[in-house]
């Protein structure tokens, strides 16, 4: 079986964000050994041998607009992976960067990805619980413009005040809400996330400040492992456990999926969501057996 045709990346053209480092560098090196010519974009220097390499800040509309104008004029693969941290006072560039930037980019480029390309983002487990904002974030989403949405995060403090959290559960609620949207669906273009779980990356010193309430580095390591880790004694991931399964759901291989949300957290948010199902039916039932007896 020739592996190559089988992810139908030879020669096709593929843009990829946030190529530098981590899970999208990862994704980046198996791209250009599967063949595709790849565009990548990054706010730091690129040192991989792509087609072209753009540095760009993609927080700044005119610097993502620059950057558009250059990419090519049909685009098989699209794969928005770039993504920062939070710190206090920095709550509008995480939404800009963590999802803004990315809805913006995939509306812009939609026209230039082929019939039945794909486009495929990185989220995280952060986002987990997404179906409690749906509601505002759809409102969001279906903002005109980007000046509309800055008026829009101004006007709405208390939900970006959660920072990363509120951009990763609106970037999933944009999969879900967009991928039988006419736009996609006429042409056949898929729109799926991953979610990585704790993964050990460049932003890894960066997420452990920002956890810890005091910025303290190794506070904020063991918080996120006590979340993460400690009730399966689990271990963090590395970049290509994230980077090489997304590459898979943009390939042909998977060819008929869309609008999906992968966990690839070692079952962790399953088990979230397992044991919130059990709690719920044991109220239930204790519910129904109090109405019983009185």
């Amino acid at each position: 079986m020739d592996l190559k045709k089988l992810f139908g990346y030879q020669g096709k053209t593929v843009v990829i964000t946030g190529s530098a480092s981590g899970m999208s560098k990862s994704a980046t090196e198996l791209l250009l050994e599967l063949g595709a010519e790849v565009y990548a974009i990054d706010i730091n220097p690129i040192d991989l041998p792509v087609k072209k390499a753009f540095q760009a800040d993609l927080s700044k509309k005119e610097e993502i607009d620059k950057v558009i104008e250059e990419l090519p004029k049909k685009i098989d693969a699209l794969f928005l992976c770039h993504g920062i941290a939070y710190f206090p006072g920095k709550e509008l560039l995480v939404q800009k960067v963590n999802f803004y930037s990315q809805k913006y980019m995939t509306e812009q480029l939609l026209e230039r990805i082929s019939d039945h390309g794909s486009v495929t983002y990185i989220s995280s487990v952060g986002g987990f619980g997404w179906q409690q904002v749906y509601s505002q974030a759809v409102e969001l989403i279906n903002l005109p413009t980007w000046e509309d949405a800055m008026k829009w995060y101004e006007e709405h403090p208390e939900l970006i005040q959660s920072a990363y959290v509120f951009a990763k559960q609106c970037l999933e609620s944009y999969v879900t809400y967009k991928c039988m949207s006419k736009e996609f669906i006429d042409r056949k273009i898929r729109i799926n996330a991953i979610n990585p779980g704790d993964t050990t990356t460049g932003l890894t010193e960066d997420f452990n400040k920002s956890t810890s309430p005091n910025g303290d580095v190794k506070e904020g390591e063991e918080m996120i492992s006590n979340i993460f880790l400690k009730s399966w004694n689990g271990y963090a991931a590395e970049p290509e456990d994230m980077g090489y399964p997304m590459v898979v759901i943009g390939s042909d291989i998977c060819s008929y999926m869309s609008g999906q949300l992968i966990y690839i957290d070692f079952g962790l948010t399953s088990s979230w969501t397992s044991g919130a199902l059990l709690q719920a039916n044991q109220k239930t039932i204790e519910e129904i057996s109090k109405e019983a007896n009185d």
